[in-house]
């Protein structure tokens, strides 16, 4: 079994003893959320359905009687999954065991009161201008207001009160979740223990900051990697050593008991490094924190995920396409018109290598990536974010930061022949790239040959490049206020 998310107020039954010591967390925090699509304007729209959950361990020194013997671990976090929780004592494993769990919930607050006193003597208290009156008898109904019968008979209903005077604190209502263990241990005295448990509202995302710099011509780039990590779980955690889970865990509808592999990763020791040290938990990646940290309940905290780096090299490149694209499903596109004229655009991309060599190499959580260059005053300005997934270490990442604004072109059809019995079509293609920049432009011109799967390039005015099956790109430098004309003949072929 498993357990709490705040910290454990032990408030004891004759058979029960105090916590000797402060507790000791460790997090575990898993999202369940889509790369980029949570930020800490959007928290509120989730509600109870935060996407994520965490894993909590808690080791602390209890004394615990011989024999059967009821412990209550108070203050509980109101988003526990009961089912979850796990008890043991590491003192005395094999002989200390949980016979029974109950995770008492039936909080007090005012109508729970009312309800439970109903038949009962109450005192109420009522303002009537600048004094106070008191009315007492016995309650009738709480039901829109209250309604009391006077020991004289009369009766009375009260709407505006200001208080009610309860005699004592009914049975079974409690001002804490509570969970409560009926512990059967071989021996008494202090045992050192630990509580673990899964819990909602918790989860994390990554945030990168990209700068760019054109050092003589040569794309360079800063990248800062921060995460944001919410606890709406009901509990706070001082002082806890930190993991965060980069991967998607499948989870069964029902909450299963928690895996073995995931019960090591919370009682492994992380390192003394300031930031996130990475390594890898069964096919995932785990990152711990090298110190402690606070977190409180209610609460959005950013923690760098790992120093920034300086001076990586990357790669802008302008793609500009006019081509339609089609998914030709089980029959070749024969329509003439398809696509023969179109106006297109060319979209802004920056890529770069994840790799040691290039001053990265490290698993990246997906996320979103905002990027931004210093404009002719020095200030950075934002000039667009992309997502991406969760990438592995020596893996490409483009980035598509928007549409240029002054290259711009179209695409005609300027020669069409279809045979049918032959079974071909042959097509040939103008497509017109302008420059209105000042300087030289390097644009890459995408070509999508859709009509179907066989194709055959017969004639082109340029070298091109095979990017996949249906793909080919052409590298055009376009001068300054000029323009590129590409004209190809492509034959297909079913």
């Amino acid at each position: 079994m498993r357990i709490p998310l705040s910290i454990l107020s032990l408030a004891m039954t004759a058979t029960s003893a105090a916590a000797a010591d402060s507790p000791d967390y460790a997090l575990t925090v898993y999202s369940a959320a889509a790369p980029g699509t949570l930020s800490t304007e959007r928290l509120a729209d989730y509600g109870d359905r935060l996407p994520g959950y965490g894993v909590v361990s808690d080791r602390r020194t209890l004394q615990i009687d011989r024999g059967t013997s009821e412990l209550r671990f108070a203050d509980v976090a109101r988003r526990i999954d009961p089912t979850t929780v796990s008890f043991g004592s590491l003192t005395d494993p094999a002989g200390t065991r949980v016979l029974e769990q109950n995770y008492q919930y039936d909080l007090v607050s005012q109508q729970k009161l009312l309800q439970r006193y109903l038949g009962e003597t109450l005192t109420v208290e009522q303002v009537r201008g600048d004094s106070i009156e008191t009315v007492s008898g016995s309650l009738l109904s709480a039901d829109g207001g209250l309604i009391l019968a006077r020991a004289d008979g009369s009766v009375v209903t009260l709407n505006n009160w200001s208080s009610v005077q309860f005699p004592a604190l009914p049975g079974g209502l409690i001002s804490k979740p509570t969970l409560v263990w009926k512990l059967d241990a071989a021996r008494g005295g202090a045992h050192q223990t630990q509580v673990s448990y899964q819990t909602q509202g918790m989860t994390w995302w990554t945030d990168y900051n990209v700068t760019l710099h054109d050092e003589g011509g040569r794309c360079r780039m800063d990248l800062a990697a921060w995460v944001s990590l919410v606890n709406q779980s009901g509990g706070s955690y001082p002082n806890a050593r930190l993991k965060l889970v980069a991967g998607d865990v499948n989870r069964a509808p029902s909450a299963p008991e928690q895996p073995k592999y995931l019960q090591r990763a919370m009682v492994a020791e992380a390192s003394m490094d300031a930031g996130f040290a990475e390594s890898e938990l069964f096919e995932y990646h785990l990152y711990t924190l090298g110190r402690r940290t606070d977190l409180p309940d209610n609460s959005v905290k950013q923690l760098e995920l790992f120093p920034a780096v300086a001076a990586a090299d990357c790669r802008r490149e302008l793609v500009f396409t006019a081509s339609p694209m089609y998914q030709p499903w089980g029959q070749a596109m024969t329509d003439q018109g398809f696509g023969a004229t179109q106006s297109g655009e060319a979209g802004a991309f920056v890529e770069f290598a994840n790799t040691e060599a290039n001053r990265l190499g490290m698993p990246l959580p997906g996320g979103r990536v905002r990027v931004s260059q210093a404009a002719g005053d020095g200030a950075l300005e934002f000039i667009g974010e992309d997502l991406i997934k969760h990438t592995a270490r020596g893996e490409t990442l483009r980035l598509k930061l928007g549409t240029a604004f002054d290259i711009s072109g179209e695409r005609r059809q300027v020669d069409f022949a279809y045979d049918e019995k032959a079974r071909t079509i042959t097509e040939t293609i103008e497509v017109e790239v302008r420059n209105g920049k000042k300087s030289p432009a390097e644009v890459t011109l995408r070509e999508y040959l859709y009509r179907w799967s066989g194709w055959t390039i017969s004639a082109n005015s340029q070298a091109f490049d095979k990017r996949d099956a249906q793909t080919v790109d052409f590298k055009l430098r376009i001068p300054a206020d000029g323009k590129s004309t590409v004209r190809y003949t492509v034959t297909y072929r079913w």
